[in-house]
């Protein structure tokens, strides 16, 4: 049988808008209400499962909304920055932004997924954004990368990135100028643009939007309004696609 704190208790539970004073009961209530409170989750413990899974639900839902307006809020430097590469096509109707660490893991399991979405697609627009956090070796890809597409266009950048999240080796001035060599570009042209104001701009511009997107790893993807945050594998990313066409 059921005794009136006990009921107050589960009434606390299921019902998110019940109101209790514990600060109104005496010592002695107090004390039973909580023993009570125990022993029911104790016999239920079932009941905590569900709490956790309403709190992360609703965490989600704030984390979304929270996203379309930081999104909305910088979308001229997401979509329009004027420097970042912009591949796939121009005139698609999904735009894809990625903010890629060279040296990150799932940022190379990512690649080849996100490489054939838009090649098979034909409709997507994507963009990159250099967002070197995971060390020296991170930064001087980074510069490398922007340095041939600074120095050398679109073209030479695209090969470069794709060169650059295949290497197995550290990324140092050896292996970045036989790099360099490999793909046919001028190695000591590069080499000495990397530390040029310039690319430095860029990836400072680029880590004060991660700043104010509140970005702290990688990858982190935004398609159109969405902020995905981290690895997606490539049939989630076609079903998001589908989702934006409606």
């Amino acid at each position: 049988m059921k005794t009136p704190l006990l009921a107050a208790a589960l009434s606390v539970l299921t019902l998110p808008a019940f109101a209790l004073d514990v600060n109104a009961m005496s010592d002695e209530e107090r004390a039973l209400f909580r023993e009570e409170v125990r022993a029911y989750l104790l016999d239920n413990p079932e009941v905590i499962m569900e709490a956790v899974a309403v709190l992360e639900e609703r965490q989600a839902a704030q984390q979304v909304s929270q996203d379309l307006n930081l999104v909305s809020a910088n979308a001229d430097d997401i979509f329009d920055d004027g420097y970042s590469w912009v591949g796939g096509n121009p005139d698609g109707d999904i735009t894809l932004v990625e903010f890629v660490d060279y040296r990150c893991g799932y940022c190379r399991r990512a690649h080849d997924e996100v490489k054939e979405l838009v090649e098979a697609d034909g409709n997507i627009r994507i963009i990159v954004k250099e967002f070197p956090i995971l060390g020296e070796d991170s930064m001087l890809s980074s510069r490398f990368a922007i340095a041939v597409k600074q120095k050398l266009g679109a073209d030479a950048y695209e090969a470069a990135n794709d060169a650059l999240i295949r290497m197995s080796s550290g990324a140092n001035e050896v292996t970045l100028r036989r790099l360099a060599q490999s793909l046919g570009f001028d190695a000591a042209e590069l080499i000495d643009h990397m530390d040029s104001d310039e690319v430095s701009e860029e990836i400072a511009s680029t880590r004060l939007l991660a700043q104010r997107l509140q970005i702290t790893g990688t990858p982190t993807f935004v398609m159109q309004d969405d902020m995905l945050r981290g690895y997606l594998p490539l049939e989630s990313m076609r079903q998001l696609v589908a989702q934006k066409r409606g």
